[in-house]
């Protein structure tokens, strides 16, 4: 098949699966996947090389990461960071914890079931605690749900996934080394991330509004656009050699353009590229799955897609009920001690407004004119009674020589 039949190919089946589940009321990711099974090697075999077109469909996750990054600037990312640090390190934490030591219990219990060492319970418990960030993000992004609460916490989740991945594909691979290799690769891995991170969120922002503006002088849409792109596939490419995921650079690069007054033009302008790149690799997502095995062993399928999906539902629900109750707590704790601190300052501000009455009462020359008033009337009214108390002391001397 010739590149431009499999590209006639690909738009027909992207069309017609997201035609068809729109009209069922159905997500379009569901669509690309199902044409993506049908037209894949497994089924009709109408496409049997994907690779360099799965290539091109993760550009559509860059993108797709890069627009969600739009959506965060570095205070909302800062005040998210307990959600990231939070729910996200004890979702991890707590996944893989639980999945290993269910793996070593359930071997113990029926090793003829299931026979797992725990190199092999360790990769397993990291695959459980990782999430499909490009679906999720996809879902929240076309319900709008990403300015919610919820859809806060759950882009906190999937950022601190992210940067998981970081000493999970360091981890893995040296299980087998000494304790010193395996210490010393982490720690190398943890500070490059960390470095480059450090210097694209701290420095990067007036780099940014700096190019851009320089960019936008130029007053031409095309390079505008072409430098997107290069920003995009940069950033990307700087965390991907720093150890991190394409996604996470391309998230970072859109949280910095979005403290620019550049934002959004971005959003109007990327946003096709992204949105057809994106049913691209969902479109060979359902490429590489073989439905046969899925059909012969339906019951085991259906078990465990189940149980993980209801583990991480029930312990994700828990720690983000037990985070809300927590700070309804502190919330209510800090209820009684600013009760008293507005009774306390109600008090001074009513001292205080006693106290500049009387001084604003002894500074205006109008009531010193009503006191002397009062005090001369005062006197007016007791000086008959002085003057016949002096007239009887005088007439006293007098009488008493008459006699």
């Amino acid at each position: 098949m010739s590149g431009l039949q499999l590209t006639l190919l690909y738009l027909l089946a992207a069309v017609l699966g997201v035609v068809a589940c729109r009209s069922l009321k159905l997500p379009p990711i569901l669509g690309y996947l199902c044409v993506g099974v049908l037209i894949g090697p497994h089924a009709l075999a109408l496409a049997q090389d994907t690779q360099d077109i799965k290539y091109l469909g993760e550009f559509g996750v860059v993108l797709l990461m890069f627009v969600i990054g739009l959506e965060f600037n570095l205070s909302r990312l800062r005040a998210m960071r307990r959600h990231v640090f939070g729910l996200g390190l004890l979702q991890v934490v707590l996944t893989m914890v639980l999945v290993t030591s269910g793996s070593l219990l359930l071997e113990t219990l029926a090793p003829g079931l299931w026979h797992m060492g725990w190199r092999s319970a360790l990769t397993l418990s990291g695959a459980m605690a990782m999430s499909s960030t490009a679906i999720v993000g996809k879902l929240m992004a076309d319900r709008l749900e990403l300015d919610s609460e919820h859809g806060q916490r759950v882009m906190g989740v999937l950022l601190f996934q992210d940067l998981a991945v970081v000493p999970l594909l360091v981890l893995l691979p040296a299980l087998g080394s000494s304790p010193a290799e395996l210490f010393h690769s982490l720690a190398l891995a943890a500070l490059k991330a960390a470095a480059l991170i450090t210097i694209l969120l701290v420095g990067g922002q007036r780099l940014m509004r700096w190019w851009l503006t320089l960019v936008a002088r130029r007053r031409s849409q095309e390079l505008f656009m072409l430098d997107l792109l290069l920003i995009t596939l940069g950033l990307a490419w700087l965390t991907q050699l720093a150890g991190l995921s394409l996604a996470l650079g391309a998230f970072i690069a859109g949280m910095l353009i979005s403290e620019t007054e550049y934002k959004h033009q971005v959003e109007t302008d990327i946003r096709p590229f992204h949105d057809l790149l994106l049913g691209l690799f969902f479109i060979t997502v359902g490429m590489l799955l073989d439905w046969h095995p899925v059909v012969r062993h339906w019951p085991l399928v259906l078990v465990l897609l189940l149980l993980p999906v209801l583990f991480k539902l029930g312990m994700i629900a828990l720690l983000a009920r037990a985070g809300r109750e927590r700070r309804h707590r502190a919330a209510h704790r800090a209820v009684p001690r600013a009760g008293g601190r507005v009774r306390l300052r109600a008090d001074d501000a009513g001292r205080a407004q006693r106290a500049g009455a009387a001084g604003a009462a002894r500074s205006d020359p109008r009531e010193h004119g009503a006191v002397d008033a009062r005090h001369a009337v005062h006197r007016d009214a007791q000086r008959p009674d002085r003057d016949e108390a002096r007239q009887q002391r005088m007439a006293a001397p007098v009488a008493a020589d008459d006699d």
